[in-house]
């Protein structure tokens, strides 16, 4: 894979609306029992749950090839949550995922955001580990608005 073939955009399509689903449910499923009521309702209809509230989905492509993806969920005007991330399995090592994260640092301010966070498992030692070393800092969960997953055990946040 070459840097300069990976391109990054909003979701805008049915196609990445797809992928944006199976790349999430891939590592779901690799790293926990089953998908969860809300990750049913986020992936079923991405567009109505995140973006037209104002997030977005940021897709990366390899050439024509959708390699992984990241939400933006607005949850206040300027508190968005960090959700889905996920690279594919053939494409993890390679920078991707810190690539991704640092774009969605930088898009999240472009919609306003003053804080970003996030909750996620300490399964996902690798991604745990990204998000502290771009700068998130962990705390207790009464600290952000609680994500809906019962599966979340890390909680992070990020002042932009």
């Amino acid at each position: 894979m070459n840097p300069s073939t990976l391109t990054v955009t909003s979701m805008t399509t049915a196609e990445e609306a797809a992928a944006f689903r199976t790349l999430n449910e891939e590592w779901i499923s690799h790293f926990f029992a089953a998908l969860e009521e809300s990750d049913r309702k986020t992936l079923d209809d991405p567009f109505s749950a995140i973006v037209d509230p104002g997030g977005d989905v940021l897709i990366v492509r390899d050439g024509r090839e959708i390699v992984g993806c990241v939400a933006l969920i607005r949850s206040s005007a300027e508190v968005f949550e960090l959700s889905k991330m996920a690279v594919a399995p053939a494409a993890r090592g390679r920078g991707i995922g810190r690539q991704l994260i640092e774009l969605a640092i930088a898009r999240a301010r472009q919609l306003g955001a003053a804080t970003l966070f996030l909750g996620s498992n300490t399964k996902l030692a690798n991604a745990v580990h990204l998000y502290e070393s771009v700068g998130f800092q962990h705390v207790d969960p009464e600290q952000i608005p609680l994500p809906p997953y019962a599966r979340a055990d890390v909680f992070m946040r990020m002042a932009l």
